[in-house]
């Protein structure tokens, strides 16, 4: 990427600036996030007075085919689905500022925020607790025909300990395919399939993620997961398998299963 284009995305895609009234009826709060397709902000609605999210498609993308295609699937899947732990569409907007998503804002805490900003630690009990109920809702949408394919800490939210996913933004039909599939690395390609694989493949790094929020480094060199995280050898089999390094699983309700059967034994 050159950097004159750099400069001009960087130009075109500024948030938006707090106060900003979008439809005549949204006042942006603050910005939650920016991600490679799309800007989300918390949001007023002028007219009920409850806070709503806006997942703005970034400008720049909005020329974009891809882009245009990622907003679009966003929407309709969006509309699509009704869970009381993924956020509700209420409607898309297009604005002189731009295309918007206006879903339900969830007010809780991604993995993410937890174990990086505030250090939280997860006993292997804690994780594996905590994979089951992201399953459960996973589940749902592998029974509903949807694949989110991008089950990473940032887009999985602690409420109370009740789980919600967020950002649909990769999200797919089972029958789709992706275009650019092939364009894709080893890992972004495990990452990215549409095929029930690939969100259990992300499950599995995420709770890699929750395993090593306990972990305390020792020493310089590197060492794989298996070789750092003291687990037991079933355990490791259950992830190997999550990872697609040994075996794999064909559904997540077989993986619900290992680790239900699994999970008496850490306590």
């Amino acid at each position: 990427m050159s950097w004159f284009y750099q400069l001009y995305e960087y130009v075109k895609d500024r948030p938006l600036k707090e106060g900003d009234v979008i439809d005549h009826q949204y006042k942006i709060q603050t910005l939650l996030g920016m991600g490679s397709y799309g800007i989300t902000y918390v949001a007023t609605d002028l007219v009920t007075d409850e806070s709503v999210v806006l997942k703005q498609l970034r400008p720049t993308k909005q020329k974009l085919e891809r882009g245009k295609r990622s907003f679009q699937y966003e929407c309709e899947l969006l509309g699509f689905i009704q869970h009381p732990q993924i956020p509700s569409l209420h409607r898309s907007v297009q604005d002189k500022k731009g295309s918007f998503l206006i879903m339900d804002y969830v007010k809780g805490h991604t993995f993410e925020d937890l174990i990086f900003r505030d250090d939280r630690r997860y006993s292997e009990s804690e994780s594996l607790t905590i994979l089951l109920k992201v399953i459960d809702v996973v589940s749902d949408l592998h029974d509903q025909g949807i694949v989110h394919r991008d089950l990473r800490i940032p887009n999985i939210i602690d409420v109370g300990g009740t789980i919600h996913i967020i950002d649909f933004g990769l999200a797919r039909w089972k029958h789709d395919t992706d275009p650019d599939i092939h364009t894709y690395d080893v890992e972004k390609r495990l990452m990215r399939s549409v095929t029930v694989k690939s969100d259990i493949y992300a499950l599995g790094h995420f709770l890699l993620f929750l395993l090593y929020s306990s972990y305390e480094t020792e020493g310089t060199e590197e060492k794989s997961w298996e070789q750092e995280l003291p687990l037991s050898v079933p355990l490791k089999q259950i992830i190997r398998r999550m990872l697609q390094i040994e075996g794999e699983y064909e559904s997540i309700g077989d993986l619900q299963v290992d680790v239900l059967h699994y999970l008496p034994i850490t306590k």
